[in-house]
């Protein structure tokens, strides 16, 4: 296996086109069949399915995918880094992050950024998922920290990790002392979540009518911050990651099983990659920062 298979690999999963992604390679469309032939013989299995003139991603190479863009990103920095000293950057990074990330992921970041970067000018915004999404599509951000969007974004998305999202009670509440609950369980109960036009709240929906479960809704709100308050001081359940619990006095956390509800934190940026330098060093610095709260926590 050779970059350039990684590459074509790459661009084919971007386009789910061979002429397309040819194009993009600069190479005729039966090399690049034939590069990803080699590959497909080389890890021993399918990594697209060709469906009548469709193309279709398999799981596998869905996997594949998301551990090898952080690896050609990395790349692509370091051949960057060879042309335009790190420190000499200026200008501006303009990045959107949800809230669950903005309360400690981000500020982590930026301090460590700033560290290396002083020449660059970083503005974050706290968006909901669909407004990071639409900001990234019209250029207004250049790098968006959130969740696996759903369908039909036409993003890039590099999965960073996997996080449950629990269950927060005040402490009075009848769940507070369960070590678990299941989700079926949450049938009837009385909730606050997200408006259903956030993913996550569509995500769980998707969850609750797996296991035919029916919450009774009684308050929707549309940041996470007033929906801890709200728990904090009501008999209301409700269910969110745990990164996004700033302050758990009064409050208690219970996983969630059968099935655990986990979503995928990512970076997000334009299809063909992130086009700013400042915008590639930022986000070598998310991973690099994830990477060590891991070791810390192996």
């Amino acid at each position: 296996m050779e970059l350039r298979h990684l590459r074509y690999f790459a661009a084919l999963a971007e386009t789910l086109n061979f002429t397309r992604a040819a194009e993009k390679c600069h190479v005729t469309q039966s090399t690049l069949s034939h590069q990803i032939k080699q590959l497909e013989d080389g890890v021993g299995t399918r990594l697209f399915d060709r469906v009548g003139k469709r193309v279709v991603i398999t799981e596998v190479g869905d996997a594949l995918l998301s551990r090898i863009l952080p690896a050609l990103q990395q790349i692509d920095s370091a051949m960057g880094a060879l042309h335009e000293a790190p420190e000499s950057l200026q200008g501006q990074v303009r990045i959107g992050a949800t809230h669950s990330f903005n309360t400690r992921l981000v500020p982590q970041c930026i301090a460590s950024f700033l560290d290396r970067y002083p020449a660059l000018k970083v503005m974050v915004e706290e968006l909901s998922q669909e407004r990071i999404v639409e900001r990234l599509k019209s250029g207004d951000l250049d790098l968006g920290i959130a969740y696996r969007p759903l369908e039909g974004h036409d993003l890039w998305f590099e999965p960073l990790y996997n996080e449950e999202l629990v269950l927060v009670v005040a402490n009075r509440h009848p769940l507070a002392t369960r070590k678990r609950v299941r989700m079926v369980e949450l049938h009837n109960l009385r909730m606050t979540l997200l408006p259903p036009v956030f993913s996550t709240r569509q995500l769980l929906d998707e969850y609750f009518r797996s296991v035919g479960a029916e919450p009774q809704v009684v308050v929707e709100l549309n940041a996470i911050t007033p929906m801890i308050e709200l728990i904090r001081q009501t008999e209301l359940a409700g269910i969110v990651g745990e990164t996004a619990i700033a302050d758990t006095d009064g409050l208690s956390v219970v996983p969630l099983e059968n099935p655990t509800p986990i979503r995928t934190p990512g970076l997000l940026w334009l299809r063909g990659g992130i086009g700013a330098s400042g915008s590639r060093e930022f986000a070598k610095v998310v991973r690099r920062i994830l990477e060590r709260q891991e070791t810390r926590s192996d």
